[in-house]
């Protein structure tokens, strides 16, 4: 099977000439158009191949890369693929659940895999965008590693330290944790994926993450299938997915990017500090998002917590295209804000981009908003067994709610490659201390009604924030 995506190799004459390009490092920017009469070994085959190698050899971070750098259409096509894969998991799960073991336990699982999202989020320390856009390398790809491998583990304990608090019993308890050990594996993948996209080889991170996610989502249905059982259920899919971080996402990063210099315990530190706010900012942000779930943990049934998330999925739908959309352009977007130093017109051209991606959101919404009012209310129906026909109104708050992330998400992203992180701080605290008692006194009223509408005007405040502080530190840039 011929890969589209390897290095051609020049033909040179001169055999010194020729052994100089075999050691050149850099991509070249074109398709390999070779051809062979025989038949080709299977890309598995290939790669077991490829990483024995590299092993045997000793010198796994020193070997030659085999796949372009710079291919745009593979960029979108296979980040599209891992980000949906991604994004789909947690819906196709819970669909998967209901029809297997039933409405409750479904919503057992819907809140483990909440709690293990949100802590993920502790793993990722909100340097991925960071990462990316460190285009100079003054931090190393071992200190991003050293860095994530930490907060992984500040992850897991924070995980075990929250199961304990809220007296989780069996099998709650073993389904979250391992719900939670599918996320660090998440977490911890994140960064070699980061390396992929920082090298401008996008798809391959693309094709890692959409690996890990549906070979895992497989094997949970596979096993909840024949058992029964959440717990298996959920711990297989967390095995799964380590089993990926080791033989693909791993090694494919280390394979297919530059050696790393060596660790630099001040430029770890200076990770943690730079990113703290992003960090900060992010995590209050999911956590306010997740706070209708956690309200109405203490005072409805598990049967809410589907229900909830079932009305949210298609808010979740448009904060995962927009993503798709806005994400291959982010080391643009970076370069331009960096060359604007020198060349004012980029500084332009940012702001145009800028304007032309919150634009592609507001379509994304308005089109997510059609789809559920004609389609996705009888097909939740379909998918679920129950009749969502009575939340209609409440379906069409969370698309509105949906496209609010969506831009929140993107602010985000531009305050991070402006490195004013520190500066929209305030916002996510200011939010975060009106939601509480918004949330819970709306769901303690009202039920299902009150997470809803507290979850939308939460969301709400937080963009306002978020697009007054954003203005600001545009001025000053």
């Amino acid at each position: 099977m011929l890969n589209p995506f390897k290095k051609s190799r020049t033909a040179y004459n001169n055999s010194s000439v020729h052994k100089q390009v075999e050691r050149l490092r850099t991509p070249r920017y074109e398709l390999d158009d070779s051809r062979t009469n025989g038949g080709q070994p299977g890309i598995v085959v290939t790669w077991w191949t490829r990483l024995l190698s590299a092993v045997v050899s000793g010198d796994i971070a020193n070997q030659d890369e085999q796949y372009l750098a710079h291919q745009t259409s593979q960029d979108y096509l296979f980040n599209a693929l891992g980000q949906g894969a991604w994004g789909a998991l947690f819906p196709l799960l819970t669909v998967v659940c209901s029809q297997l073991v039933g409405i409750e336990q479904a919503g057992l699982f819907s809140m483990a895999f909440v709690v293990a999202t949100l802590l993920l989020f502790i793993a990722q320390y909100g340097v991925r965008t960071y990462q990316v856009s460190d285009i100079a390398e003054q931090r190393s790809f071992s200190d991003y590693q050293i860095q994530r491998a930490a907060t992984v583990i500040v992850m897991v304990l924070a995980g075990l330290i929250w199961c304990f608090f809220k007296g989780y019993t069996e099998p709650m308890f073993s389904i979250c944790t391992g719900a939670l050990l599918f996320r660090a594996v998440d977490g911890m993948a994140d960064v070699y994926e980061g390396r992929l996209q920082q090298k401008d080889k996008l798809y391959l991170a693309g094709l890692s993450q959409a690996l890990r996610c549906s070979a895992s989502f497989i094997l949970f249905t596979v096993v909840l299938f024949v058992t029964r059982n959440l717990v298996w259920a959920s711990w297989s899919m967390g095995i799964c997915a380590l089993i990926t971080l080791l033989f693909v996402s791993a090694p494919l990063a280390i394979l297919e990017t530059d050696k790393s210099v060596r660790i630099k315990l001040a430029n770890i530190k200076d990770i943690f500090v730079q990113c703290w706010p992003l960090f900060l900012a992010l995590f209050l942000y999911n956590l306010i998002d997740s706070l209708p779930k956690f309200a109405m943990e203490g005072t409805l049934s598990y049967s809410n917590q589907l229900y909830f998330n079932a009305l949210y999925f298609p808010a979740h739908t448009i904060l995962m295209i927009s993503t798709l959309i806005y994400r291959p352009q982010l080391f643009k977007l970076a370069s331009l804000l960096e060359t604007s130093i020198h060349n004012p017109a980029n500084k332009k051209r940012f702001g145009v981009m800028v304007l032309a991606l919150f634009g592609a959101i507001a379509v994304v919404t308005a089109g997510t908003a059609a789809f559920v009012e004609f389609i996705g209310i009888p097909l939740n129906g379909f998918l679920y067994g129950v009749d969502f026909e009575q939340y209609r109104g409440l379906a069409r708050i969370m698309v509105a709610t949906g496209g609010l992330c969506a831009a929140i998400d993107f602010l985000y992203q531009l305050v991070t490659i402006m490195r004013a992180q520190k500066a929209v701080t305030r916002a996510y605290l200011i939010s975060f201390a009106v939601s509480i008692p918004i949330i819970w006194m709306m769901v303690s009223f009202t039920g299902l009604n009150g997470a809803v509408i507290g979850s939308f005007s939460s969301i709400l405040i937080l963009f306002l924030l978020l697009i007054s502080e954003y203005a600001v530190a545009r001025i000053k840039n």
